[in-house]
């Protein structure tokens, strides 16, 4: 896949992890839109439940998200009910692209794909997947030479007065010390309310993480926004800036055709 190419289908009606749960007050801006930053929390969630219910915890329990594509096809409301369905759409033998379908009881739909690494719980290293996990995973995927290629690679911008700080919360940081990666989308969703054009029709929303954030650090975030690229379509970019170093790099456009 490519940034301007659809997510993979699901490979089989039936296949694939599956969870619900209520879309809640504390998910959704003033308009009862299910944010990004929720969306991304949901897709933690689920992964964190396939683990956890799967073989996974014991063969392969630690995992990184390297990038996260969100498509908003038909945005999800409250009150909803919202179902969520998990698979693997391509793998090789370190890191996995799981796709999660995201539908609701009021006709929402959201499809999203992230790139995760397995990695060595003694080195924190990327490691190989084991045997019985990359049979789990290769049940809804014949592609097994999956590659690590960025979407996102314009450099940031120089600093500005619309550089906007986001400072880091002792509730932003994980067990790993570094700042947990549902957390970015919030700042996402501050630009975005200078921006409502751009989420209000079908969206596709990427974020790529280029270097983890630890505590204590302090986060610049660089945004320009282009009222019509080379394409004619208007683009949201923004660039996550620590002392100097683009840490994570993000995109927001109306969905492909």
């Amino acid at each position: 896949m490519s940034l301007d190419q659809p997510l993979a289908p699901l490979p089989q009606e039936g296949m694939g992890f599956a969870a619900a749960w209520p879309v809640r007050a504390g998910d959704v801006d003033p308009y009862q839109r299910l944010r990004l930053d929720a969306v991304a929390r949901y897709l933690q969630d689920i992964s964190w439940d396939e683990l956890q219910q799967t073989a996974l915890h014991r063969t392969d329990p630690t995992w990184i998200v390297r990038r996260t594509v969100i498509d908003v096809i038909r945005p999800v409301t409250w009150p909803d009910q919202v179902h969520l369905t998990r698979w693997c759409s391509s793998m090789s033998t370190r890191w996995t692209n799981m796709r999660t379908r995201i539908t609701s009881d009021g006709g929402g739909l959201i499809e999203t794909e992230g790139f995760w690494i397995n990695l060595s719980e003694s080195s924190n290293l990327p490691a190989r997947i084991s045997d019985d996990g990359l049979a789990y995973l290769a049940r809804s995927t014949d592609e097994h030479r999956l590659r690590w290629r960025p979407y996102l690679t314009d450099p940031a911008p120089r600093e500005s007065d619309t550089d906007l700080p986001f400072p880091v919360r002792a509730t932003d940081i994980d067990q790993y010390n570094h700042v947990n990666h549902t957390c970015y989308w919030q700042a996402v969703e501050q630009f975005l309310v200078d921006y409502p054009k751009l989420v209000a029709g079908p969206h596709r929303a990427v974020i790529e993480y280029v270097a983890p954030v630890l505590a204590r650090e302090h986060i610049t975030v660089r945004g320009r926004y282009e009222p019509g690229d080379r394409t004619g379509q208007q683009v949201l970019r923004l660039w996550f800036v620590v002392g100097g170093t683009t840490t994570t790099v993000v995109r927001i456009m109306p969905l492909p055709e």
